[in-house]
């Protein structure tokens, strides 16, 4: 009995072993793939910067043009209200069809019309209208510009009536409500959070794609996987020594970006366990890497795997949560997207950096990544024993 366990435990030394030789045979190819290694950290480094701090979904000095055909003392108040940083006063034209070519040609976004007698209106308390015009070219700039013109309209109608009723009323014996608003986790709206971190969460799912996939192929480019197999390596141990390799790489990837980056730059707070939030990366990078690896075996080269990911990555990308809200998508797509292993990882990803929860709020997205990766490794092993049979 003796001898027994001490040759189960030798099998088991043996055994991972070998599978320690594998891994770190992976990572010194990989590290002798310099353009791959260089994409990799400008991946994670200075891209998230340019993406953090060059793009702004927030509305932001939008340039108007005023036709004022009152210059009155109120139509000179109303287009004073459209201040920056949201709106940029680019001038009064002096006919509404120039301000309408100038929307045409992308030369301006907003086109505000205040008709004649305006402020003679307003003294006569009749109702008036002034005309906005907007270029929805960029939906979200110009729903966001709409959005704001509305608001300030109504503040501008709001003041006026609040005016009038206190000449004549005394405005604390007057019905009101108050909006009181409470920003959780990102108190400042600070966009660069959502943006930095959104363009790692793309790259860890890219990289944890194409990089176990590649591994694969470049195996079978070279004809090395039948020299794999007449040693004494099993399959398993060739799939997942890539694998742990490749998610090595992509969480010390992860940490640069965050050290570098998302820490030092954007102030990205991380208020949740960073263990966690790593041990959760290496789970989601073996997810998606039993993507790339079934891909591997249905591909005979790496131009193919690229062609797969654009497949496969794209959809998840977009439909994932990752840039609209999942919630705003129609249903048939919710219930497609149960099976993107993205769909969770963003709701890890929020939740440990920016809300501080734990294994007790998102244990149910840990159980579906969880899953969703044993599945798909398991998928892409019986898809490796069946292409080599």
């Amino acid at each position: 009995m003796d001898g027994g366990k001490v040759t189960k435990c030798e099998a088991v030394r043996l055994w991972t072993l070998r599978l320690f030789v594998m891994t770190r045979k992976e990572l010194l190819q990989l590290s002798r793939d310099g353009p791959l290694l260089l994409f990799l950290v400008y991946s994670f480094s200075v891209s998230v910067y340019i993406s953090g701090a060059g793009i702004s979904m927030q509305l932001s000095h939008a340039s108007l043009l005023v036709h004022d055909g009152d210059h009155s003392e109120s139509s000179r108040e109303l287009i004073h209200r459209f201040q920056e940083p949201y709106f940029r006063f680019d001038g009064e034209v002096q006919d509404p069809k120039v301000g309408v070519e100038r929307l045409d040609q992308g030369t301006a976004m907003l086109l505000l019309d205040i008709p004649p007698r305006f402020h003679e209106s307003i003294g006569a308390r009749e109702p008036v209208s002034v005309q906005l015009q907007v270029d929805t070219t960029n939906a979200p700039q110009g729903l966001s510009a709409a959005s704001y013109a509305a608001r300030i309209v109504g503040e501008f109608s709001h003041d006026l009536a609040s005016f009038r009723f206190g000449s004549s009323a005394n405005l604390l014996d007057m019905p009101s409500i108050e909006s009181a608003h409470r920003v959780w986790y990102n108190q400042n709206q600070d966009e660069t959070w959502f943006q930095s971190i959104s363009h790692i969460l793309r790259m860890i799912t890219l990289f944890a794609f194409l990089l176990p996939a590649a591994a694969l192929v470049r195996e079978k480019e070279h004809g090395t996987v039948e020299q794999l197999l007449v040693s004494p390596i099993t399959p398993l141990q060739i799939m997942l020594s890539k694998v742990l390799a490749m998610t090595l790489v992509i969480l010390a990837a992860t940490a640069l970006a965050m050290v570098t980056v998302l820490k030092p730059v954007f102030g990205v707070p991380v208020k949740g366990s960073i263990a966690l939030f790593f041990f959760l990366t290496a789970l989601y990078s073996f997810t998606i890497a039993g993507f790339g690896l079934f891909a591997a075996t249905v591909t005979r080269n790496q131009a193919q795997v690229g062609m797969v990911a654009l497949l496969v990555i794209s959809p998840m990308l977009l439909l994932s949560g990752i840039a609209t809200p999942f919630e705003a998508m129609p249903s048939w797509v919710q219930s497609i997207m149960a099976l993107s292993p993205l769909r969770y990882y963003v709701d890890v990803t929020y939740g440990i950096l920016l809300k501080g929860v734990g294994l007790d709020v998102l244990w149910d997205s840990i159980l579906a990544m969880a899953l969703l990766g044993g599945a798909l490794f398991g998928l892409g092993m019986w898809r490796f024993r069946k292409q080599l049979e």
